[in-house]
């Protein structure tokens, strides 16, 4: 199997698919954190095979906001591990889309965050209480 597993080859570090817009201005203090980068695995949750809880951690960050590809599938994933971990979780629901393999499958997802403790806001509402 191809690296990127049932999905097509996606998001690859130093592509274009993998590249923030132009128009992001990201603070000198920002860390990026890198999923996926070992073709042996897969790495849906955005705590998989990297450091995320430990620098939240140790930042004694407690609510995180999440958006991103897809629903279904890595937000669901990225969710329920922070949520885990005993972080607050904010999913922005109008920066998420699901693939819906099977009809329905970003609906049920959004049912597992939210019985997982999952509140979900839009950008607009989320940065308003910032």
């Amino acid at each position: 199997m191809q690296q990127g597993g049932l999905w097509p080859l996606h998001c690859v570090g130093g592509t274009s698919g993998a590249a923030f817009p132009k128009a992001l201005r990201l603070p000198a203090a920002a860390v990026v954190i890198s999923k996926a980068d070992d073709p042996a695995s897969e790495a849906y949750s955005a705590f998989s095979g990297t450091d995320l809880a430990e620098l939240l951690s140790d930042r004694r960050v407690g609510r995180v906001f999440v958006g991103g590809l897809a629903t279904d599938y890595c937000v669901l994933r990225t969710v329920l591990d922070a949520r885990a971990v005993g972080l607050d979780v904010v999913v922005l629901d109008d920066a998420v889309r699901a693939v819906d393999v099977e009809s329905g499958d970003g609906d049920r997802a959004i049912g597992r965050m939210r019985a997982a403790g999952a509140v979900f806001a839009s950008t607009r509402t989320a940065l308003a209480e910032e």
